[in-house]
């Protein structure tokens, strides 16, 4: 997982990735999907003053730190010393990717593992405006590179690969003894802050040796969603509301307003309960059946027997009993 970058337009002292989305440090969602899905510790490429991401992750994560940021192709080449030889295949996602499942990690794990085929990736259907890199295609439909936009504007088809709206999310699985015999052969780039190695030349190296590379297309495009700013931020945040929200009205929960009802992925509730607006459900909170939370109330690693009702009261750590009934405006916090 590439977790070296500070994300500096993110304007803040702490480095983008720690920062919160569905309840929990975003890099948190992507280091628990990738360590659902490996036999080995996740790698975790850091850079310099990754102190924060390995107070966060401690020894779950394997760290490589990258002493100069020259790009995805070279944060990848630092892992060759602690990876070749061990791992047949290596998963290599983005630590600001805070939506992506394990099932989409296993589903590339599965299609690299096909005969021939040098590496699977992700994509996703995006607009023509998109700043995202291109899946650029041959005659006989198989992925023959990927474009950045800076250098589909270069090129006398400008138009025509600026047009194509299969687009790159930069989640690859490869073959791990194929991957490291050829990463040193990465041209060097002239990038917007200096010369970078880009991951996504692996593709065309891939195609000159007649060697498949699978790409799928991601069902949720919610799973692409990076966060690299505070408006994206803002956007992936809505990506995980609108999850949870699905989830609880699938399993039998009345939401009244889902526009103002916030639930963290981790929060379970039983069939027929029902959330008033401004509600909050954060952490590892359980409802049972047939309660009624809200208006205006906020339950935090709370445990909520069945037939409860929580009305303007905020419940922090603490078991309520079946049938509990908490008067408005209480404070009711773990001692």
């Amino acid at each position: 997982m590439l977790a070296a970058g500070h994300g500096t337009r993110m304007n803040s002292k702490k480095q983008k990735i720690l920062h919160d989305v569905g309840g929990k440090p975003m890099v948190l969602h992507m280091f628990e999907a990738a360590e659902a899905v490996a036999d080995l510790p996740p790698v975790v490429v850091i850079g310099p003053g990754g102190d924060g991401v390995r107070a966060l992750l401690g020894d779950r994560a394997t760290y490589v730190v990258q002493d100069e940021q020259l790009g995805t192709g070279h944060a990848t080449q630092v892992t060759r010393d602690l990876l070749a030889g061990t791992a047949s295949q290596v998963i290599v996602t983005y630590g600001d990717m805070p939506l992506l499942q394990k099932e989409t990690l296993a589903q590339l794990a599965a299609a690299q593992q096909e005969p021939e085929v040098a590496l699977s990736m992700l994509s996703v259907r995006g607009e023509a405006s998109s700043s995202f890199g291109r899946v650029v295609r041959g005659e006989n439909g198989r992925v023959s590179e990927i474009v950045e936009v800076a250098e589909a504007i270069q090129r006398p088809i400008s138009a025509d690969l600026l047009a194509i709206t299969e687009l790159n999310a930069g989640v690859y699985c490869f073959d791990g003894d194929w991957l490291w015999a050829n990463i040193n052969d990465l041209p060097l780039r002239q990038a917007r802050s200096g010369v970078e190695y880009y991951l996504t030349d692996m593709v065309g190296i891939a195609a000159a040796q007649k060697r498949q590379v699978s790409a799928i297309m991601a069902e949720d495009a919610d799973e692409c969603l990076g966060a690299g700013t505070r408006a994206e931020l803002v956007a992936v945040e809505q990506a995980f509301r609108q999850r949870a929200n699905r989830r609880a009205l699938a399993n039998g929960v009345t939401l009244i307003d889902p526009s103002s009802t916030f639930i963290d992925p981790e929060v379970t509730i039983g069939q027929d309960t029902v959330i008033w607006p401004n509600s909050y459900l954060q952490g590892k909170t359980t409802v049972g059946e047939n309660c009624t939370i809200g208006p205006n109330a906020i339950l935090r690693d709370a445990t909520v027997g069945a037939g409860c009702r929580v009305e303007q009261a905020v419940v922090e750590g603490v078991p309520l009993e079946a049938g509990t009934v908490v008067p408005p405006f209480s404070h009711l916090k773990e001692e």
